[in-house]
C-alpha cells in the first residue's frame, strides 16, 4: 500500500487530522529521529485535539452564552469584589463537580452576565454542557410549554444540564406560576447540577421579592445555602466604557 493510498483511507475513515499529520511528518521526516511509535503518537494527537477542539466549540455554541467570556479575561480587584485567587479556583471548576452553585450579586453594569458566561465557557471547556438564560425568558419559554404540552420535556432538558446560568433573577416582580415554574427547574437540579445566579438584589431581600413565603424558602434553600456568593461593586462598567473611561476588551 502506498503513502498515499494510507492517506486517502484516513480521510475515509474521518481522521482527515492524522492524515493531514501523516503528510507533514512525510514531509519533514527524510533523516527524521522520530520512530514510528513517535511518529503514530503525534498524529493520534493531533486528530484528538482537533476533535476535541469540535467538541469544545459545539458545547460553548450549545450554552448560548451570549458574549465572548473567559475567566482568563476578568478584570479581577478587590475594590471590585472579584479575588483573582477566588476566580481562579472557580475557572477550575471544582464547584462544578461538587455539585455547588454561585451567586452574582451587583447593580446593573457591573459585569454579573459577564461573570456568568465566563463561568459557563470554563465549564464547556472542561466537558460539561451548559446553558445561559435570562430567568424572564426562561419563565416564558416554560409557560409556552405548559401551554403546549411540553412542559414535562422542557423541564428534563434544563435538568440535565450541568451548568444552567439564570441571569437577571428577580429584574421584575414574578407571578405565582412563574415562583412555581422556578422552583420546579431548581429542584430538579438540587445537589444535582450545578447553578449560576445573576441579581440585582441581594440575596438577604430574596424572601421579599419572591413574596410567598413558603416558595421563597424553597428557592432560596436550593440556592443559597450551598452557593458561593460573588459582591460585584462599583459604578457601571458600560458607562464607564462608554466615556473612554478604561481601555479594555473585558466586557466584564
Amino acid at each position: 500500500m502506498t503513502v498515499e493510498e494510507t492517506i486517502d483511507k484516513l480521510v475515509q475513515l474521518k481522521l482527515p487530522h492524522m492524515a493531514s499529520a501523516l503528510r507533514a511528518e512525510l514531509a519533514r521526516a527524510a533523516g527524521s529521529a522520530l520512530s514510528v511509535e513517535e511518529c503514530v503518537g503525534l498524529m493520534v494527537d493531533r486528530e484528538w485535539t482537533e476533535r476535541e477542539n469540535r467538541r469544545v466549540g459545539r458545547r460553548i455554541k450549545d450554552a448560548k452564552l451570549g458574549m465572548q467570556a473567559c475567566v482568563e479575561d476578568l478584570w479581577c480587584d478587590p475594590t471590585r469584589g472579584l479575588d483573582k485567587s477566588v476566580m481562579r479556583g472557580l475557572g477550575t471548576c471544582g464547584w462544578v463537580r461538587a455539585k455547588q452553585n454561585v451567586i452574582i450579586i451587583g447593580m446593573t453594569g457591573t459585569g454579573k452576565s459577564y461573570v456568568g458566561a465566563a463561568l459557563a465557557e470554563s465549564a464547556c471547556r472542561r466537558g460539561y454542557r451548559a446553558l445561559r438564560v435570562r430567568v424572564p425568558r426562561l419563565l416564558q419559554d416554560l409557560a409556552i410549554a405548559r401551554a403546549d404540552g411540553s412542559y414535562g420535556a422542557a423541564l428534563s432538558r434544563l435538568a440535565k444540564l450541568d451548568v444552567l446560568v439564570l441571569d437577571d433573577l428577580l429584574i421584575a416582580p414574578m407571578k405565582d406560576t412563574e415562583r412555581r415554574d422556578l422552583l420546579e427547574v431548581l429542584e430538579d437540579r438540587y445537589d444535582q447540577r450545578s447553578t449560576v445566579v445573576t441579581s440585582q438584589v441581594p440575596t438577604k431581600s430574596w424572601h421579599e421579592m419572591l413574596a410567598d413565603p413558603t416558595v421563597a424558602d424553597a428557592i432560596c434553600d436550593r440556592l443559597v445555602h450551598n452557593a458561593h456568593v460573588l459582591s460585584l461593586k462599583g459604578p457601571s462598567l458600560r458607562k464607564k466604557k462608554g466615556l473612554g473611561e478604561r481601555n479594555t476588551d473585558e466586557k466584564g
